[in-house]
């Protein structure tokens, strides 16, 4: 089978010829049908300290299951987070980590919906939103962003805003139904909202913070890091919380997978709208990355075996 890998931190993408993984115990083979590209996965080739495998999120056919393995079995479609080698023809799914494709839905779809959707759903759940408030998200044409634009508006949001980088995306995310759109270098992001749903951190840290009426909340789910100021929570009476999927899927399964339902049902009665901004062979990886690397997506970036 083929899969991608890179030899030094920064290096190049590359293709190379392997057999196929053997599925251990609790385990299942996955033919690729879709992979999602993150941003996560692209700082790891950029920044970590040795290379790692590029797994992420994925969607396929199940060839085979391993020892103990009860909810799935040959042919069976699913999707899923792959901790392992996952930028492949052939990938490894733990079962816990699994969850079935419905019909009516392709890899595709569930490659762009799951593991964004669960992100972009539990840092709105982490905001707390009332009905009638109003909502800021930053980076709002990503993967996770613009289903976050969606999902406050469902929520029940009176207004939304969406911050990004240009006007093509300012475009784009009005097209998702939002009320109105801020660009990150605008001296100001207009009229503070009730909560802030911050994807993008670092420098932008400050003005998503400035963005909360008093009283509000920021929610920060970015790999990007920043700082605040103690007296800029102080003086605005503002709360900042931050959100991390891994922690609600080890720890709070049940409502791991009760937010897994209600984004495929969302998707499938049609009120949540998934976006591929394109789809790229796993020999043009790097042109994935280089998408992602450029913030120039709309939505999400996959790689299609």
């Amino acid at each position: 089978m083929r899969r991608v890998r890179y030899r030094s931190t920064g290096g190049p993408l590359f293709l190379e010829e392997v057999p196929a993984p053997e599925p251990g115990p609790g385990e299942l083979l996955v033919r690729c049908e879709a992979i999602g590209v993150t941003l996560p996965v692209v700082r790891k080739v950029t920044e970590a300290a040795q290379p790692v495998p590029l797994g992420g999120e994925l969607a396929g056919e199940v060839v085979t299951a391993g020892a103990g393995v009860t909810r799935f079995r040959s042919g069976d479609r699913v999707t899923g987070l792959c901790f392992g080698h996952g930028y492949a023809d052939f990938a490894l799914l733990h079962e816990s980590m699994a969850s079935p494709v419905p019909d009516g839905a392709s890899a595709v779809d569930a490659v762009a919906l799951v593991r964004s959707g669960l992100v972009a759903l539990g840092a709105l759940a982490a905001a707390r939103p009332e009905p009638g408030e109003t909502a800021l998200v930053t980076a709002a044409a990503s993967g996770v962003g613009h289903l976050a634009v969606q999902l406050a508006r469902i929520r029940g949001a009176s207004r939304v805003v969406g911050a990004v980088s240009g006007p093509a995306k300012a475009e784009f995310v009005r097209s998702l139904g939002a009320d109105a759109t801020v660009l990150y270098q605008d001296g100001s992001w207009g009229e503070p909202v009730d909560y802030v749903l911050d994807a993008v951190g670092g420098e932008l840290l400050g003005p998503a913070l400035a963005a909360v009426a008093p009283g509000g909340r920021l929610v920060a789910y970015s790999s990007g890091g920043g700082t605040i100021q103690a007296y800029d929570l102080l003086v605005g009476a503002k709360s900042v919380t931050g959100f991390q999927m891994a922690r609600i899927a080890r720890e709070r399964p049940q409502l791991y997978e009760r937010w897994r339902r209600e984004l495929w049902e969302m998707f499938l009665d049609g009120t949540l709208r998934p976006v591929v901004h394109g789809q790229f062979p796993l020999a043009d990886a790097a042109k994935a990355h280089g998408v992602i690397e450029a913030r120039c997506n709309l939505g999400k970036v996959v790689l299609h075996p």
